[in-house]
């Protein structure tokens, strides 16, 4: 076990400080220095300087890249992190997104300068939809539940557009991504849990009760957050139809079907892409994202302004929209995120989209089969590219979800997620996607059947679990409802 203790003494940025040090040298400016005062008022402005630390440039190098090292990412170990999917994230799309061509570009340039990047933009949207059997998409939403709020809003915004007042409900499967009632609620509607049936899916005549004048719409996930492909979506769709409501695709879990299945198709009217989940952009963790929103033609002039055309003198933003729900995104959504996105798309090609959703499917279903004996699998036999099991079974000794989560930590690979869906006990979500070898997944596997098989004297050092990190066993409760939060510069 790699306990590594030096994590837990390592500096923090004030206590390396020391007066003189200088990590840069930078010429006078010649730039005379504006009053702040004159432009702010005094009362605005700090008394002294800023007490930042004092460092030469190998100091501050060396605790950052300390500071990097003690993070769990894809290119550290495994992370088979349900629902969420933690997909590895191809270096070539990073050089790409980086070419001076693109990572230079301001958003306020004139429409001739920036051709190359309102071509690509306009390509991806057709790729989206082409992939999502769409008509027509905006890339502006900046993460998945932004184009949650996005699609939710055109929803809305087409159902006022033809008089229709009374649509006050949005149908919501218990087994949903909690950014779906979230979203619907925001938007101001009333919602609706439908409960899963015995299979773990939404059962048709649920929904035929559920639906009815005031339905708005249904916000579902296929495969759900079970793993499970809803076999009735086409009957789900007519019923919901039916009744005037809206299908609404929420696209976290396409990695199971993209290039193989199609939102369209199943009678979705509107769909997001997580692109961090599906297409192997960076996930995050409070930086940059894209959910791209693609919707069907007749729902395109209530797309985001502006959007993007093709004409013959070339590619131009099309800002004049009257029915347009306006910006959700600061001028055209996070570019670079969007290039990383289209570069996936391109390499892979149809061919290489259809093998990784087969092997992402192949992998969880792997995964599952070798645990089954040991854990609860609560919807067993074929899921899509992932699974929830349940350590009820476990919990029982005291190897509850959060310590196998914990003790995982410890084998170096970051834990599946747990408690979620809520709708299953002790639920620990895996999800290995495409690109892991037989070798990772049987580590993972063999290190959960080994946790499931302590002894009771090794169960008491498993309960407080984890020993190699920064931080071990934190009170959770206590640290969500009464946190300290403050530094070493006495700044509280």
């Amino acid at each position: 076990m790699n306990t590594m203790n030096h994590w837990q003494t390592s500096p923090l940025l004030m206590q390396l400080h020391k007066p003189g040090r200088i990590g840069v040298s930078l010429p006078v400016s010649e730039t005379p220095v504006m009053d702040a005062t004159a432009w702010f008022g005094e009362d605005a402005c700090r008394e002294g300087a800023l007490p930042l630390p004092a460092l030469s440039e190998p100091d501050a190098v060396r605790h950052f890249t300390a500071l990097s090292q003690r993070n769990h990412g894809l290119d550290s170990g495994f992370y088979p992190l349900g629902s969420c999917t933690m997909k590895y994230n191809p270096k070539r799309n990073e050089e790409l997104a980086a070419l001076p061509g693109f990572a230079h570009l301001h958003p306020l340039q004139p429409d001739c300068e920036v051709q190359g990047a309102l071509r690509l933009m306009h390509e991806l949207g057709e790729l989206l939809c082409a992939l999502t059997g769409m008509d027509a998409a905006t890339l502006q939403p900046a993460a998945g539940a932004q184009g949650e709020t996005t699609g939710i809003a055109i929803l809305k915004a087409w159902h006022l557009s033809r008089g229709d007042t009374g649509r006050t409900k949005i149908l919501v499967p218990d087994s949903s991504h909690g950014t779906n009632p979230a979203t619907a609620a925001m938007a101001g509607f009333q919602v609706v849990v439908l409960p899963s049936d015995a299979r773990g899916c939404v059962d048709p005549e649920v929904v035929r009760r559920a639906a009815g004048p005031d339905t708005a719409g249904l916000m579902l996930t296929n495969p759900n957050t079970l793993g499970l492909f809803e076999p009735d979506i086409a009957e789900i769709a007519e019923i919901v139809h039916h009744a005037g409501g809206l299908l609404y695709y929420d696209g976290a879990n396409m990695n199971a079907i993209m290039g193989v299945s199609r939102p369209g198709d199943m009678g979705f009217d509107i769909a997001h892409i997580n692109v961090h989940k599906t297409l192997s952009t960076p996930h995050g963790g409070g930086g940059p994202g894209a959910g791209p929103v693609m919707v069907k033609a007749f729902l395109e002039p209530f797309l985001p302004s502006p959007v993007i055309v093709k004409k013959e003198a070339g590619y131009e933003r099309e800002e004049e929209r009257p029915n347009s729900i306006g910006k959700v995104k600061a001028f055209y959504g996070n570019f670079g995120i969007l290039v990383r996105a289209y570069a996936y798309l391109r390499t892979m090609g149809n061919t290489g989209l259809h093998l990784a959703s087969r092997h992402a499917v192949l992998h969880a279903n792997y995964l599952r089969v070798r645990l089954s004996g040991t854990y609860l699998i609560p919807h067993d036999g074929l899921c899509m590219h992932e699974f929830v099991l349940s350590a009820e079974k476990q919990a029982g000794r005291g190897l509850t979800a959060m310590v196998l989560a914990k003790n995982l930590i410890d084998a170096g690979m970051h834990p599946p997620t747990v408690y979620f869906p809520l709708i299953v006990k002790e639920a620990m979500m895996v999800e290995p996607t495409e690109t892991e070898s037989r070798e990772t997944l049987d580590r993972f596997a063999d290190e959960m059947i080994r946790l499931a098989a302590l002894t009771d004297d090794e169960l008491e050092h498993a309960l407080h679990a984890p020993y190699g990190t920064p931080v071990t066993r934190l009170d959770e409760v206590a640290a969500a409802r009464k946190p300290v939060l403050c530094d070493c510069m006495g700044i509280t």
